[in-house]
């Protein structure tokens, strides 16, 4: 693995590694976190991984450090004939938007953001609707028929989260009592693992017996708190249910790495320029199960949960999208 260091401007050095030297690879610029947070970025990482594995081929990837390096960071690669580039984060859309049309033959792709522009794909998911199955599954598990949601920044993505969350909950326990909370404004609430914990113990103060964290690596702080007090959590984006065996009842799995993937073994020429959206139908969200929570789901709740998978992909059950208007139609304190 070759590393190469460039000072960007006033910013600080960044590390830009490659596992080969084929100049028209693709590559990958994870976002604030690092490809190592167990969630989202590591999703995007084991895909790259996943890729490299079946084909043989190298990729190079950039890890960022800070807000300002990431124009920096594509236009390092694009200079470098790196090709297709994919960015992890609706963070990165910004600083796309200014870089795409400077190479209009390299193909960019964004995930969880939406660029317009010829050379970029933008990948969505729909995480209201997995995180509606998992919602489902916090409402039939909770004793106490109170549930609640620990964001990280305060965002209409995450937001989208915790709204299908929980109609998810009150659809399964139509008392249930949904309490959900953000833990900031900035790029900094994804990695506060210490905030996370405080916001748990002040839910669980109010009930809560089952915590769904939508956080980055907060999260990790949400699930430890959760396993050290007692109650059950819900893991987010990579199957996080390993973390604590026997306390995460699932995971609303989104699957970043066959983003990444599919990216990669389409190559620059094989991407198509526009929005694709990653929804049940298509795989891209689910809940995770497997011998870490198999003693946690009863057969009921896969049951009713399933049957709802069947009925959203059918289109015979909606669930409402907050980023479509802004609102959610359950309460939530």
């Amino acid at each position: 693995m070759t590393m190469m260091k460039s000072l960007l401007g006033a910013a600080a050095a960044i590390a830009f590694s490659a596992a080969g030297a084929l100049a028209d690879g693709p590559a990958i610029i994870f976002d604030l976190g690092g490809k190592f947070d167990r969630s989202f970025n590591e999703s995007a990482f084991n895909g790259a991984e996943r890729w490299a594995e079946e084909t043989g081929g190298t990729y190079r990837e950039i890890e960022l450090q800070n807000d300002a390096q990431r124009e920096q960071a594509m236009r390092r690669l694009a200079e470098a004939g790196s090709n297709p580039i994919v960015m992890a984060g609706f963070s990165q859309a910004s600083a796309l938007e200014v870089v795409a049309p400077d190479y209009p033959e390299t193909t960019f792709v964004i995930i969880d953001g939406v660029v317009d522009a010829p050379n970029v794909q933008s990948i969505i998911f729909s995480e209201h609707e997995g995180s509606y199955l998992v919602g489902m599954m916090a409402g039939m598990a909770s004793e106490t028929g109170t549930v609640s949601f620990v964001g990280g920044m305060d965002i209409p993505l995450i937001s989208r989260f915790a709204c299908g969350y929980a109609q998810g909950a009150v659809a399964a326990n139509p008392d249930a009592t949904v309490i959900a909370n953000m833990t900031g404004t900035t790029p900094a609430a994804w990695n506060d693992p210490v905030r996370g914990g405080e916001l748990t113990r002040g839910q669980i103060g109010q009930g809560s017996d089952v915590v769904f964290a939508a956080a980055g690596g907060t999260g990790l702080g949400v699930l430890q708190t959760a396993a050290d007090e007692g109650i059950l959590s819900i893991g987010v984006d990579a199957n996080q249910n390993y973390l604590h065996p026997g306390m995460v009842l699932t995971s609303m799995v989104k699957r970043v790495d066959v983003a990444v993937y599919d990216s990669f073994t389409a190559g620059a020429d094989g991407i198509e320029p526009g929005i694709f959206v990653y929804g049940l139908a298509e795989n891209g969200v689910g809940y995770a199960m497997d011998e870490f929570n198999a003693e946690l789901v009863t057969e009921e709740m896969i049951a009713a949960v399933d049957a709802a998978r069947e009925e959203i992909i059918a289109g015979t059950l909606s669930v409402h999208n907050f980023t479509d208007d802004g609102t959610c139609p359950v309460e939530m304190q």
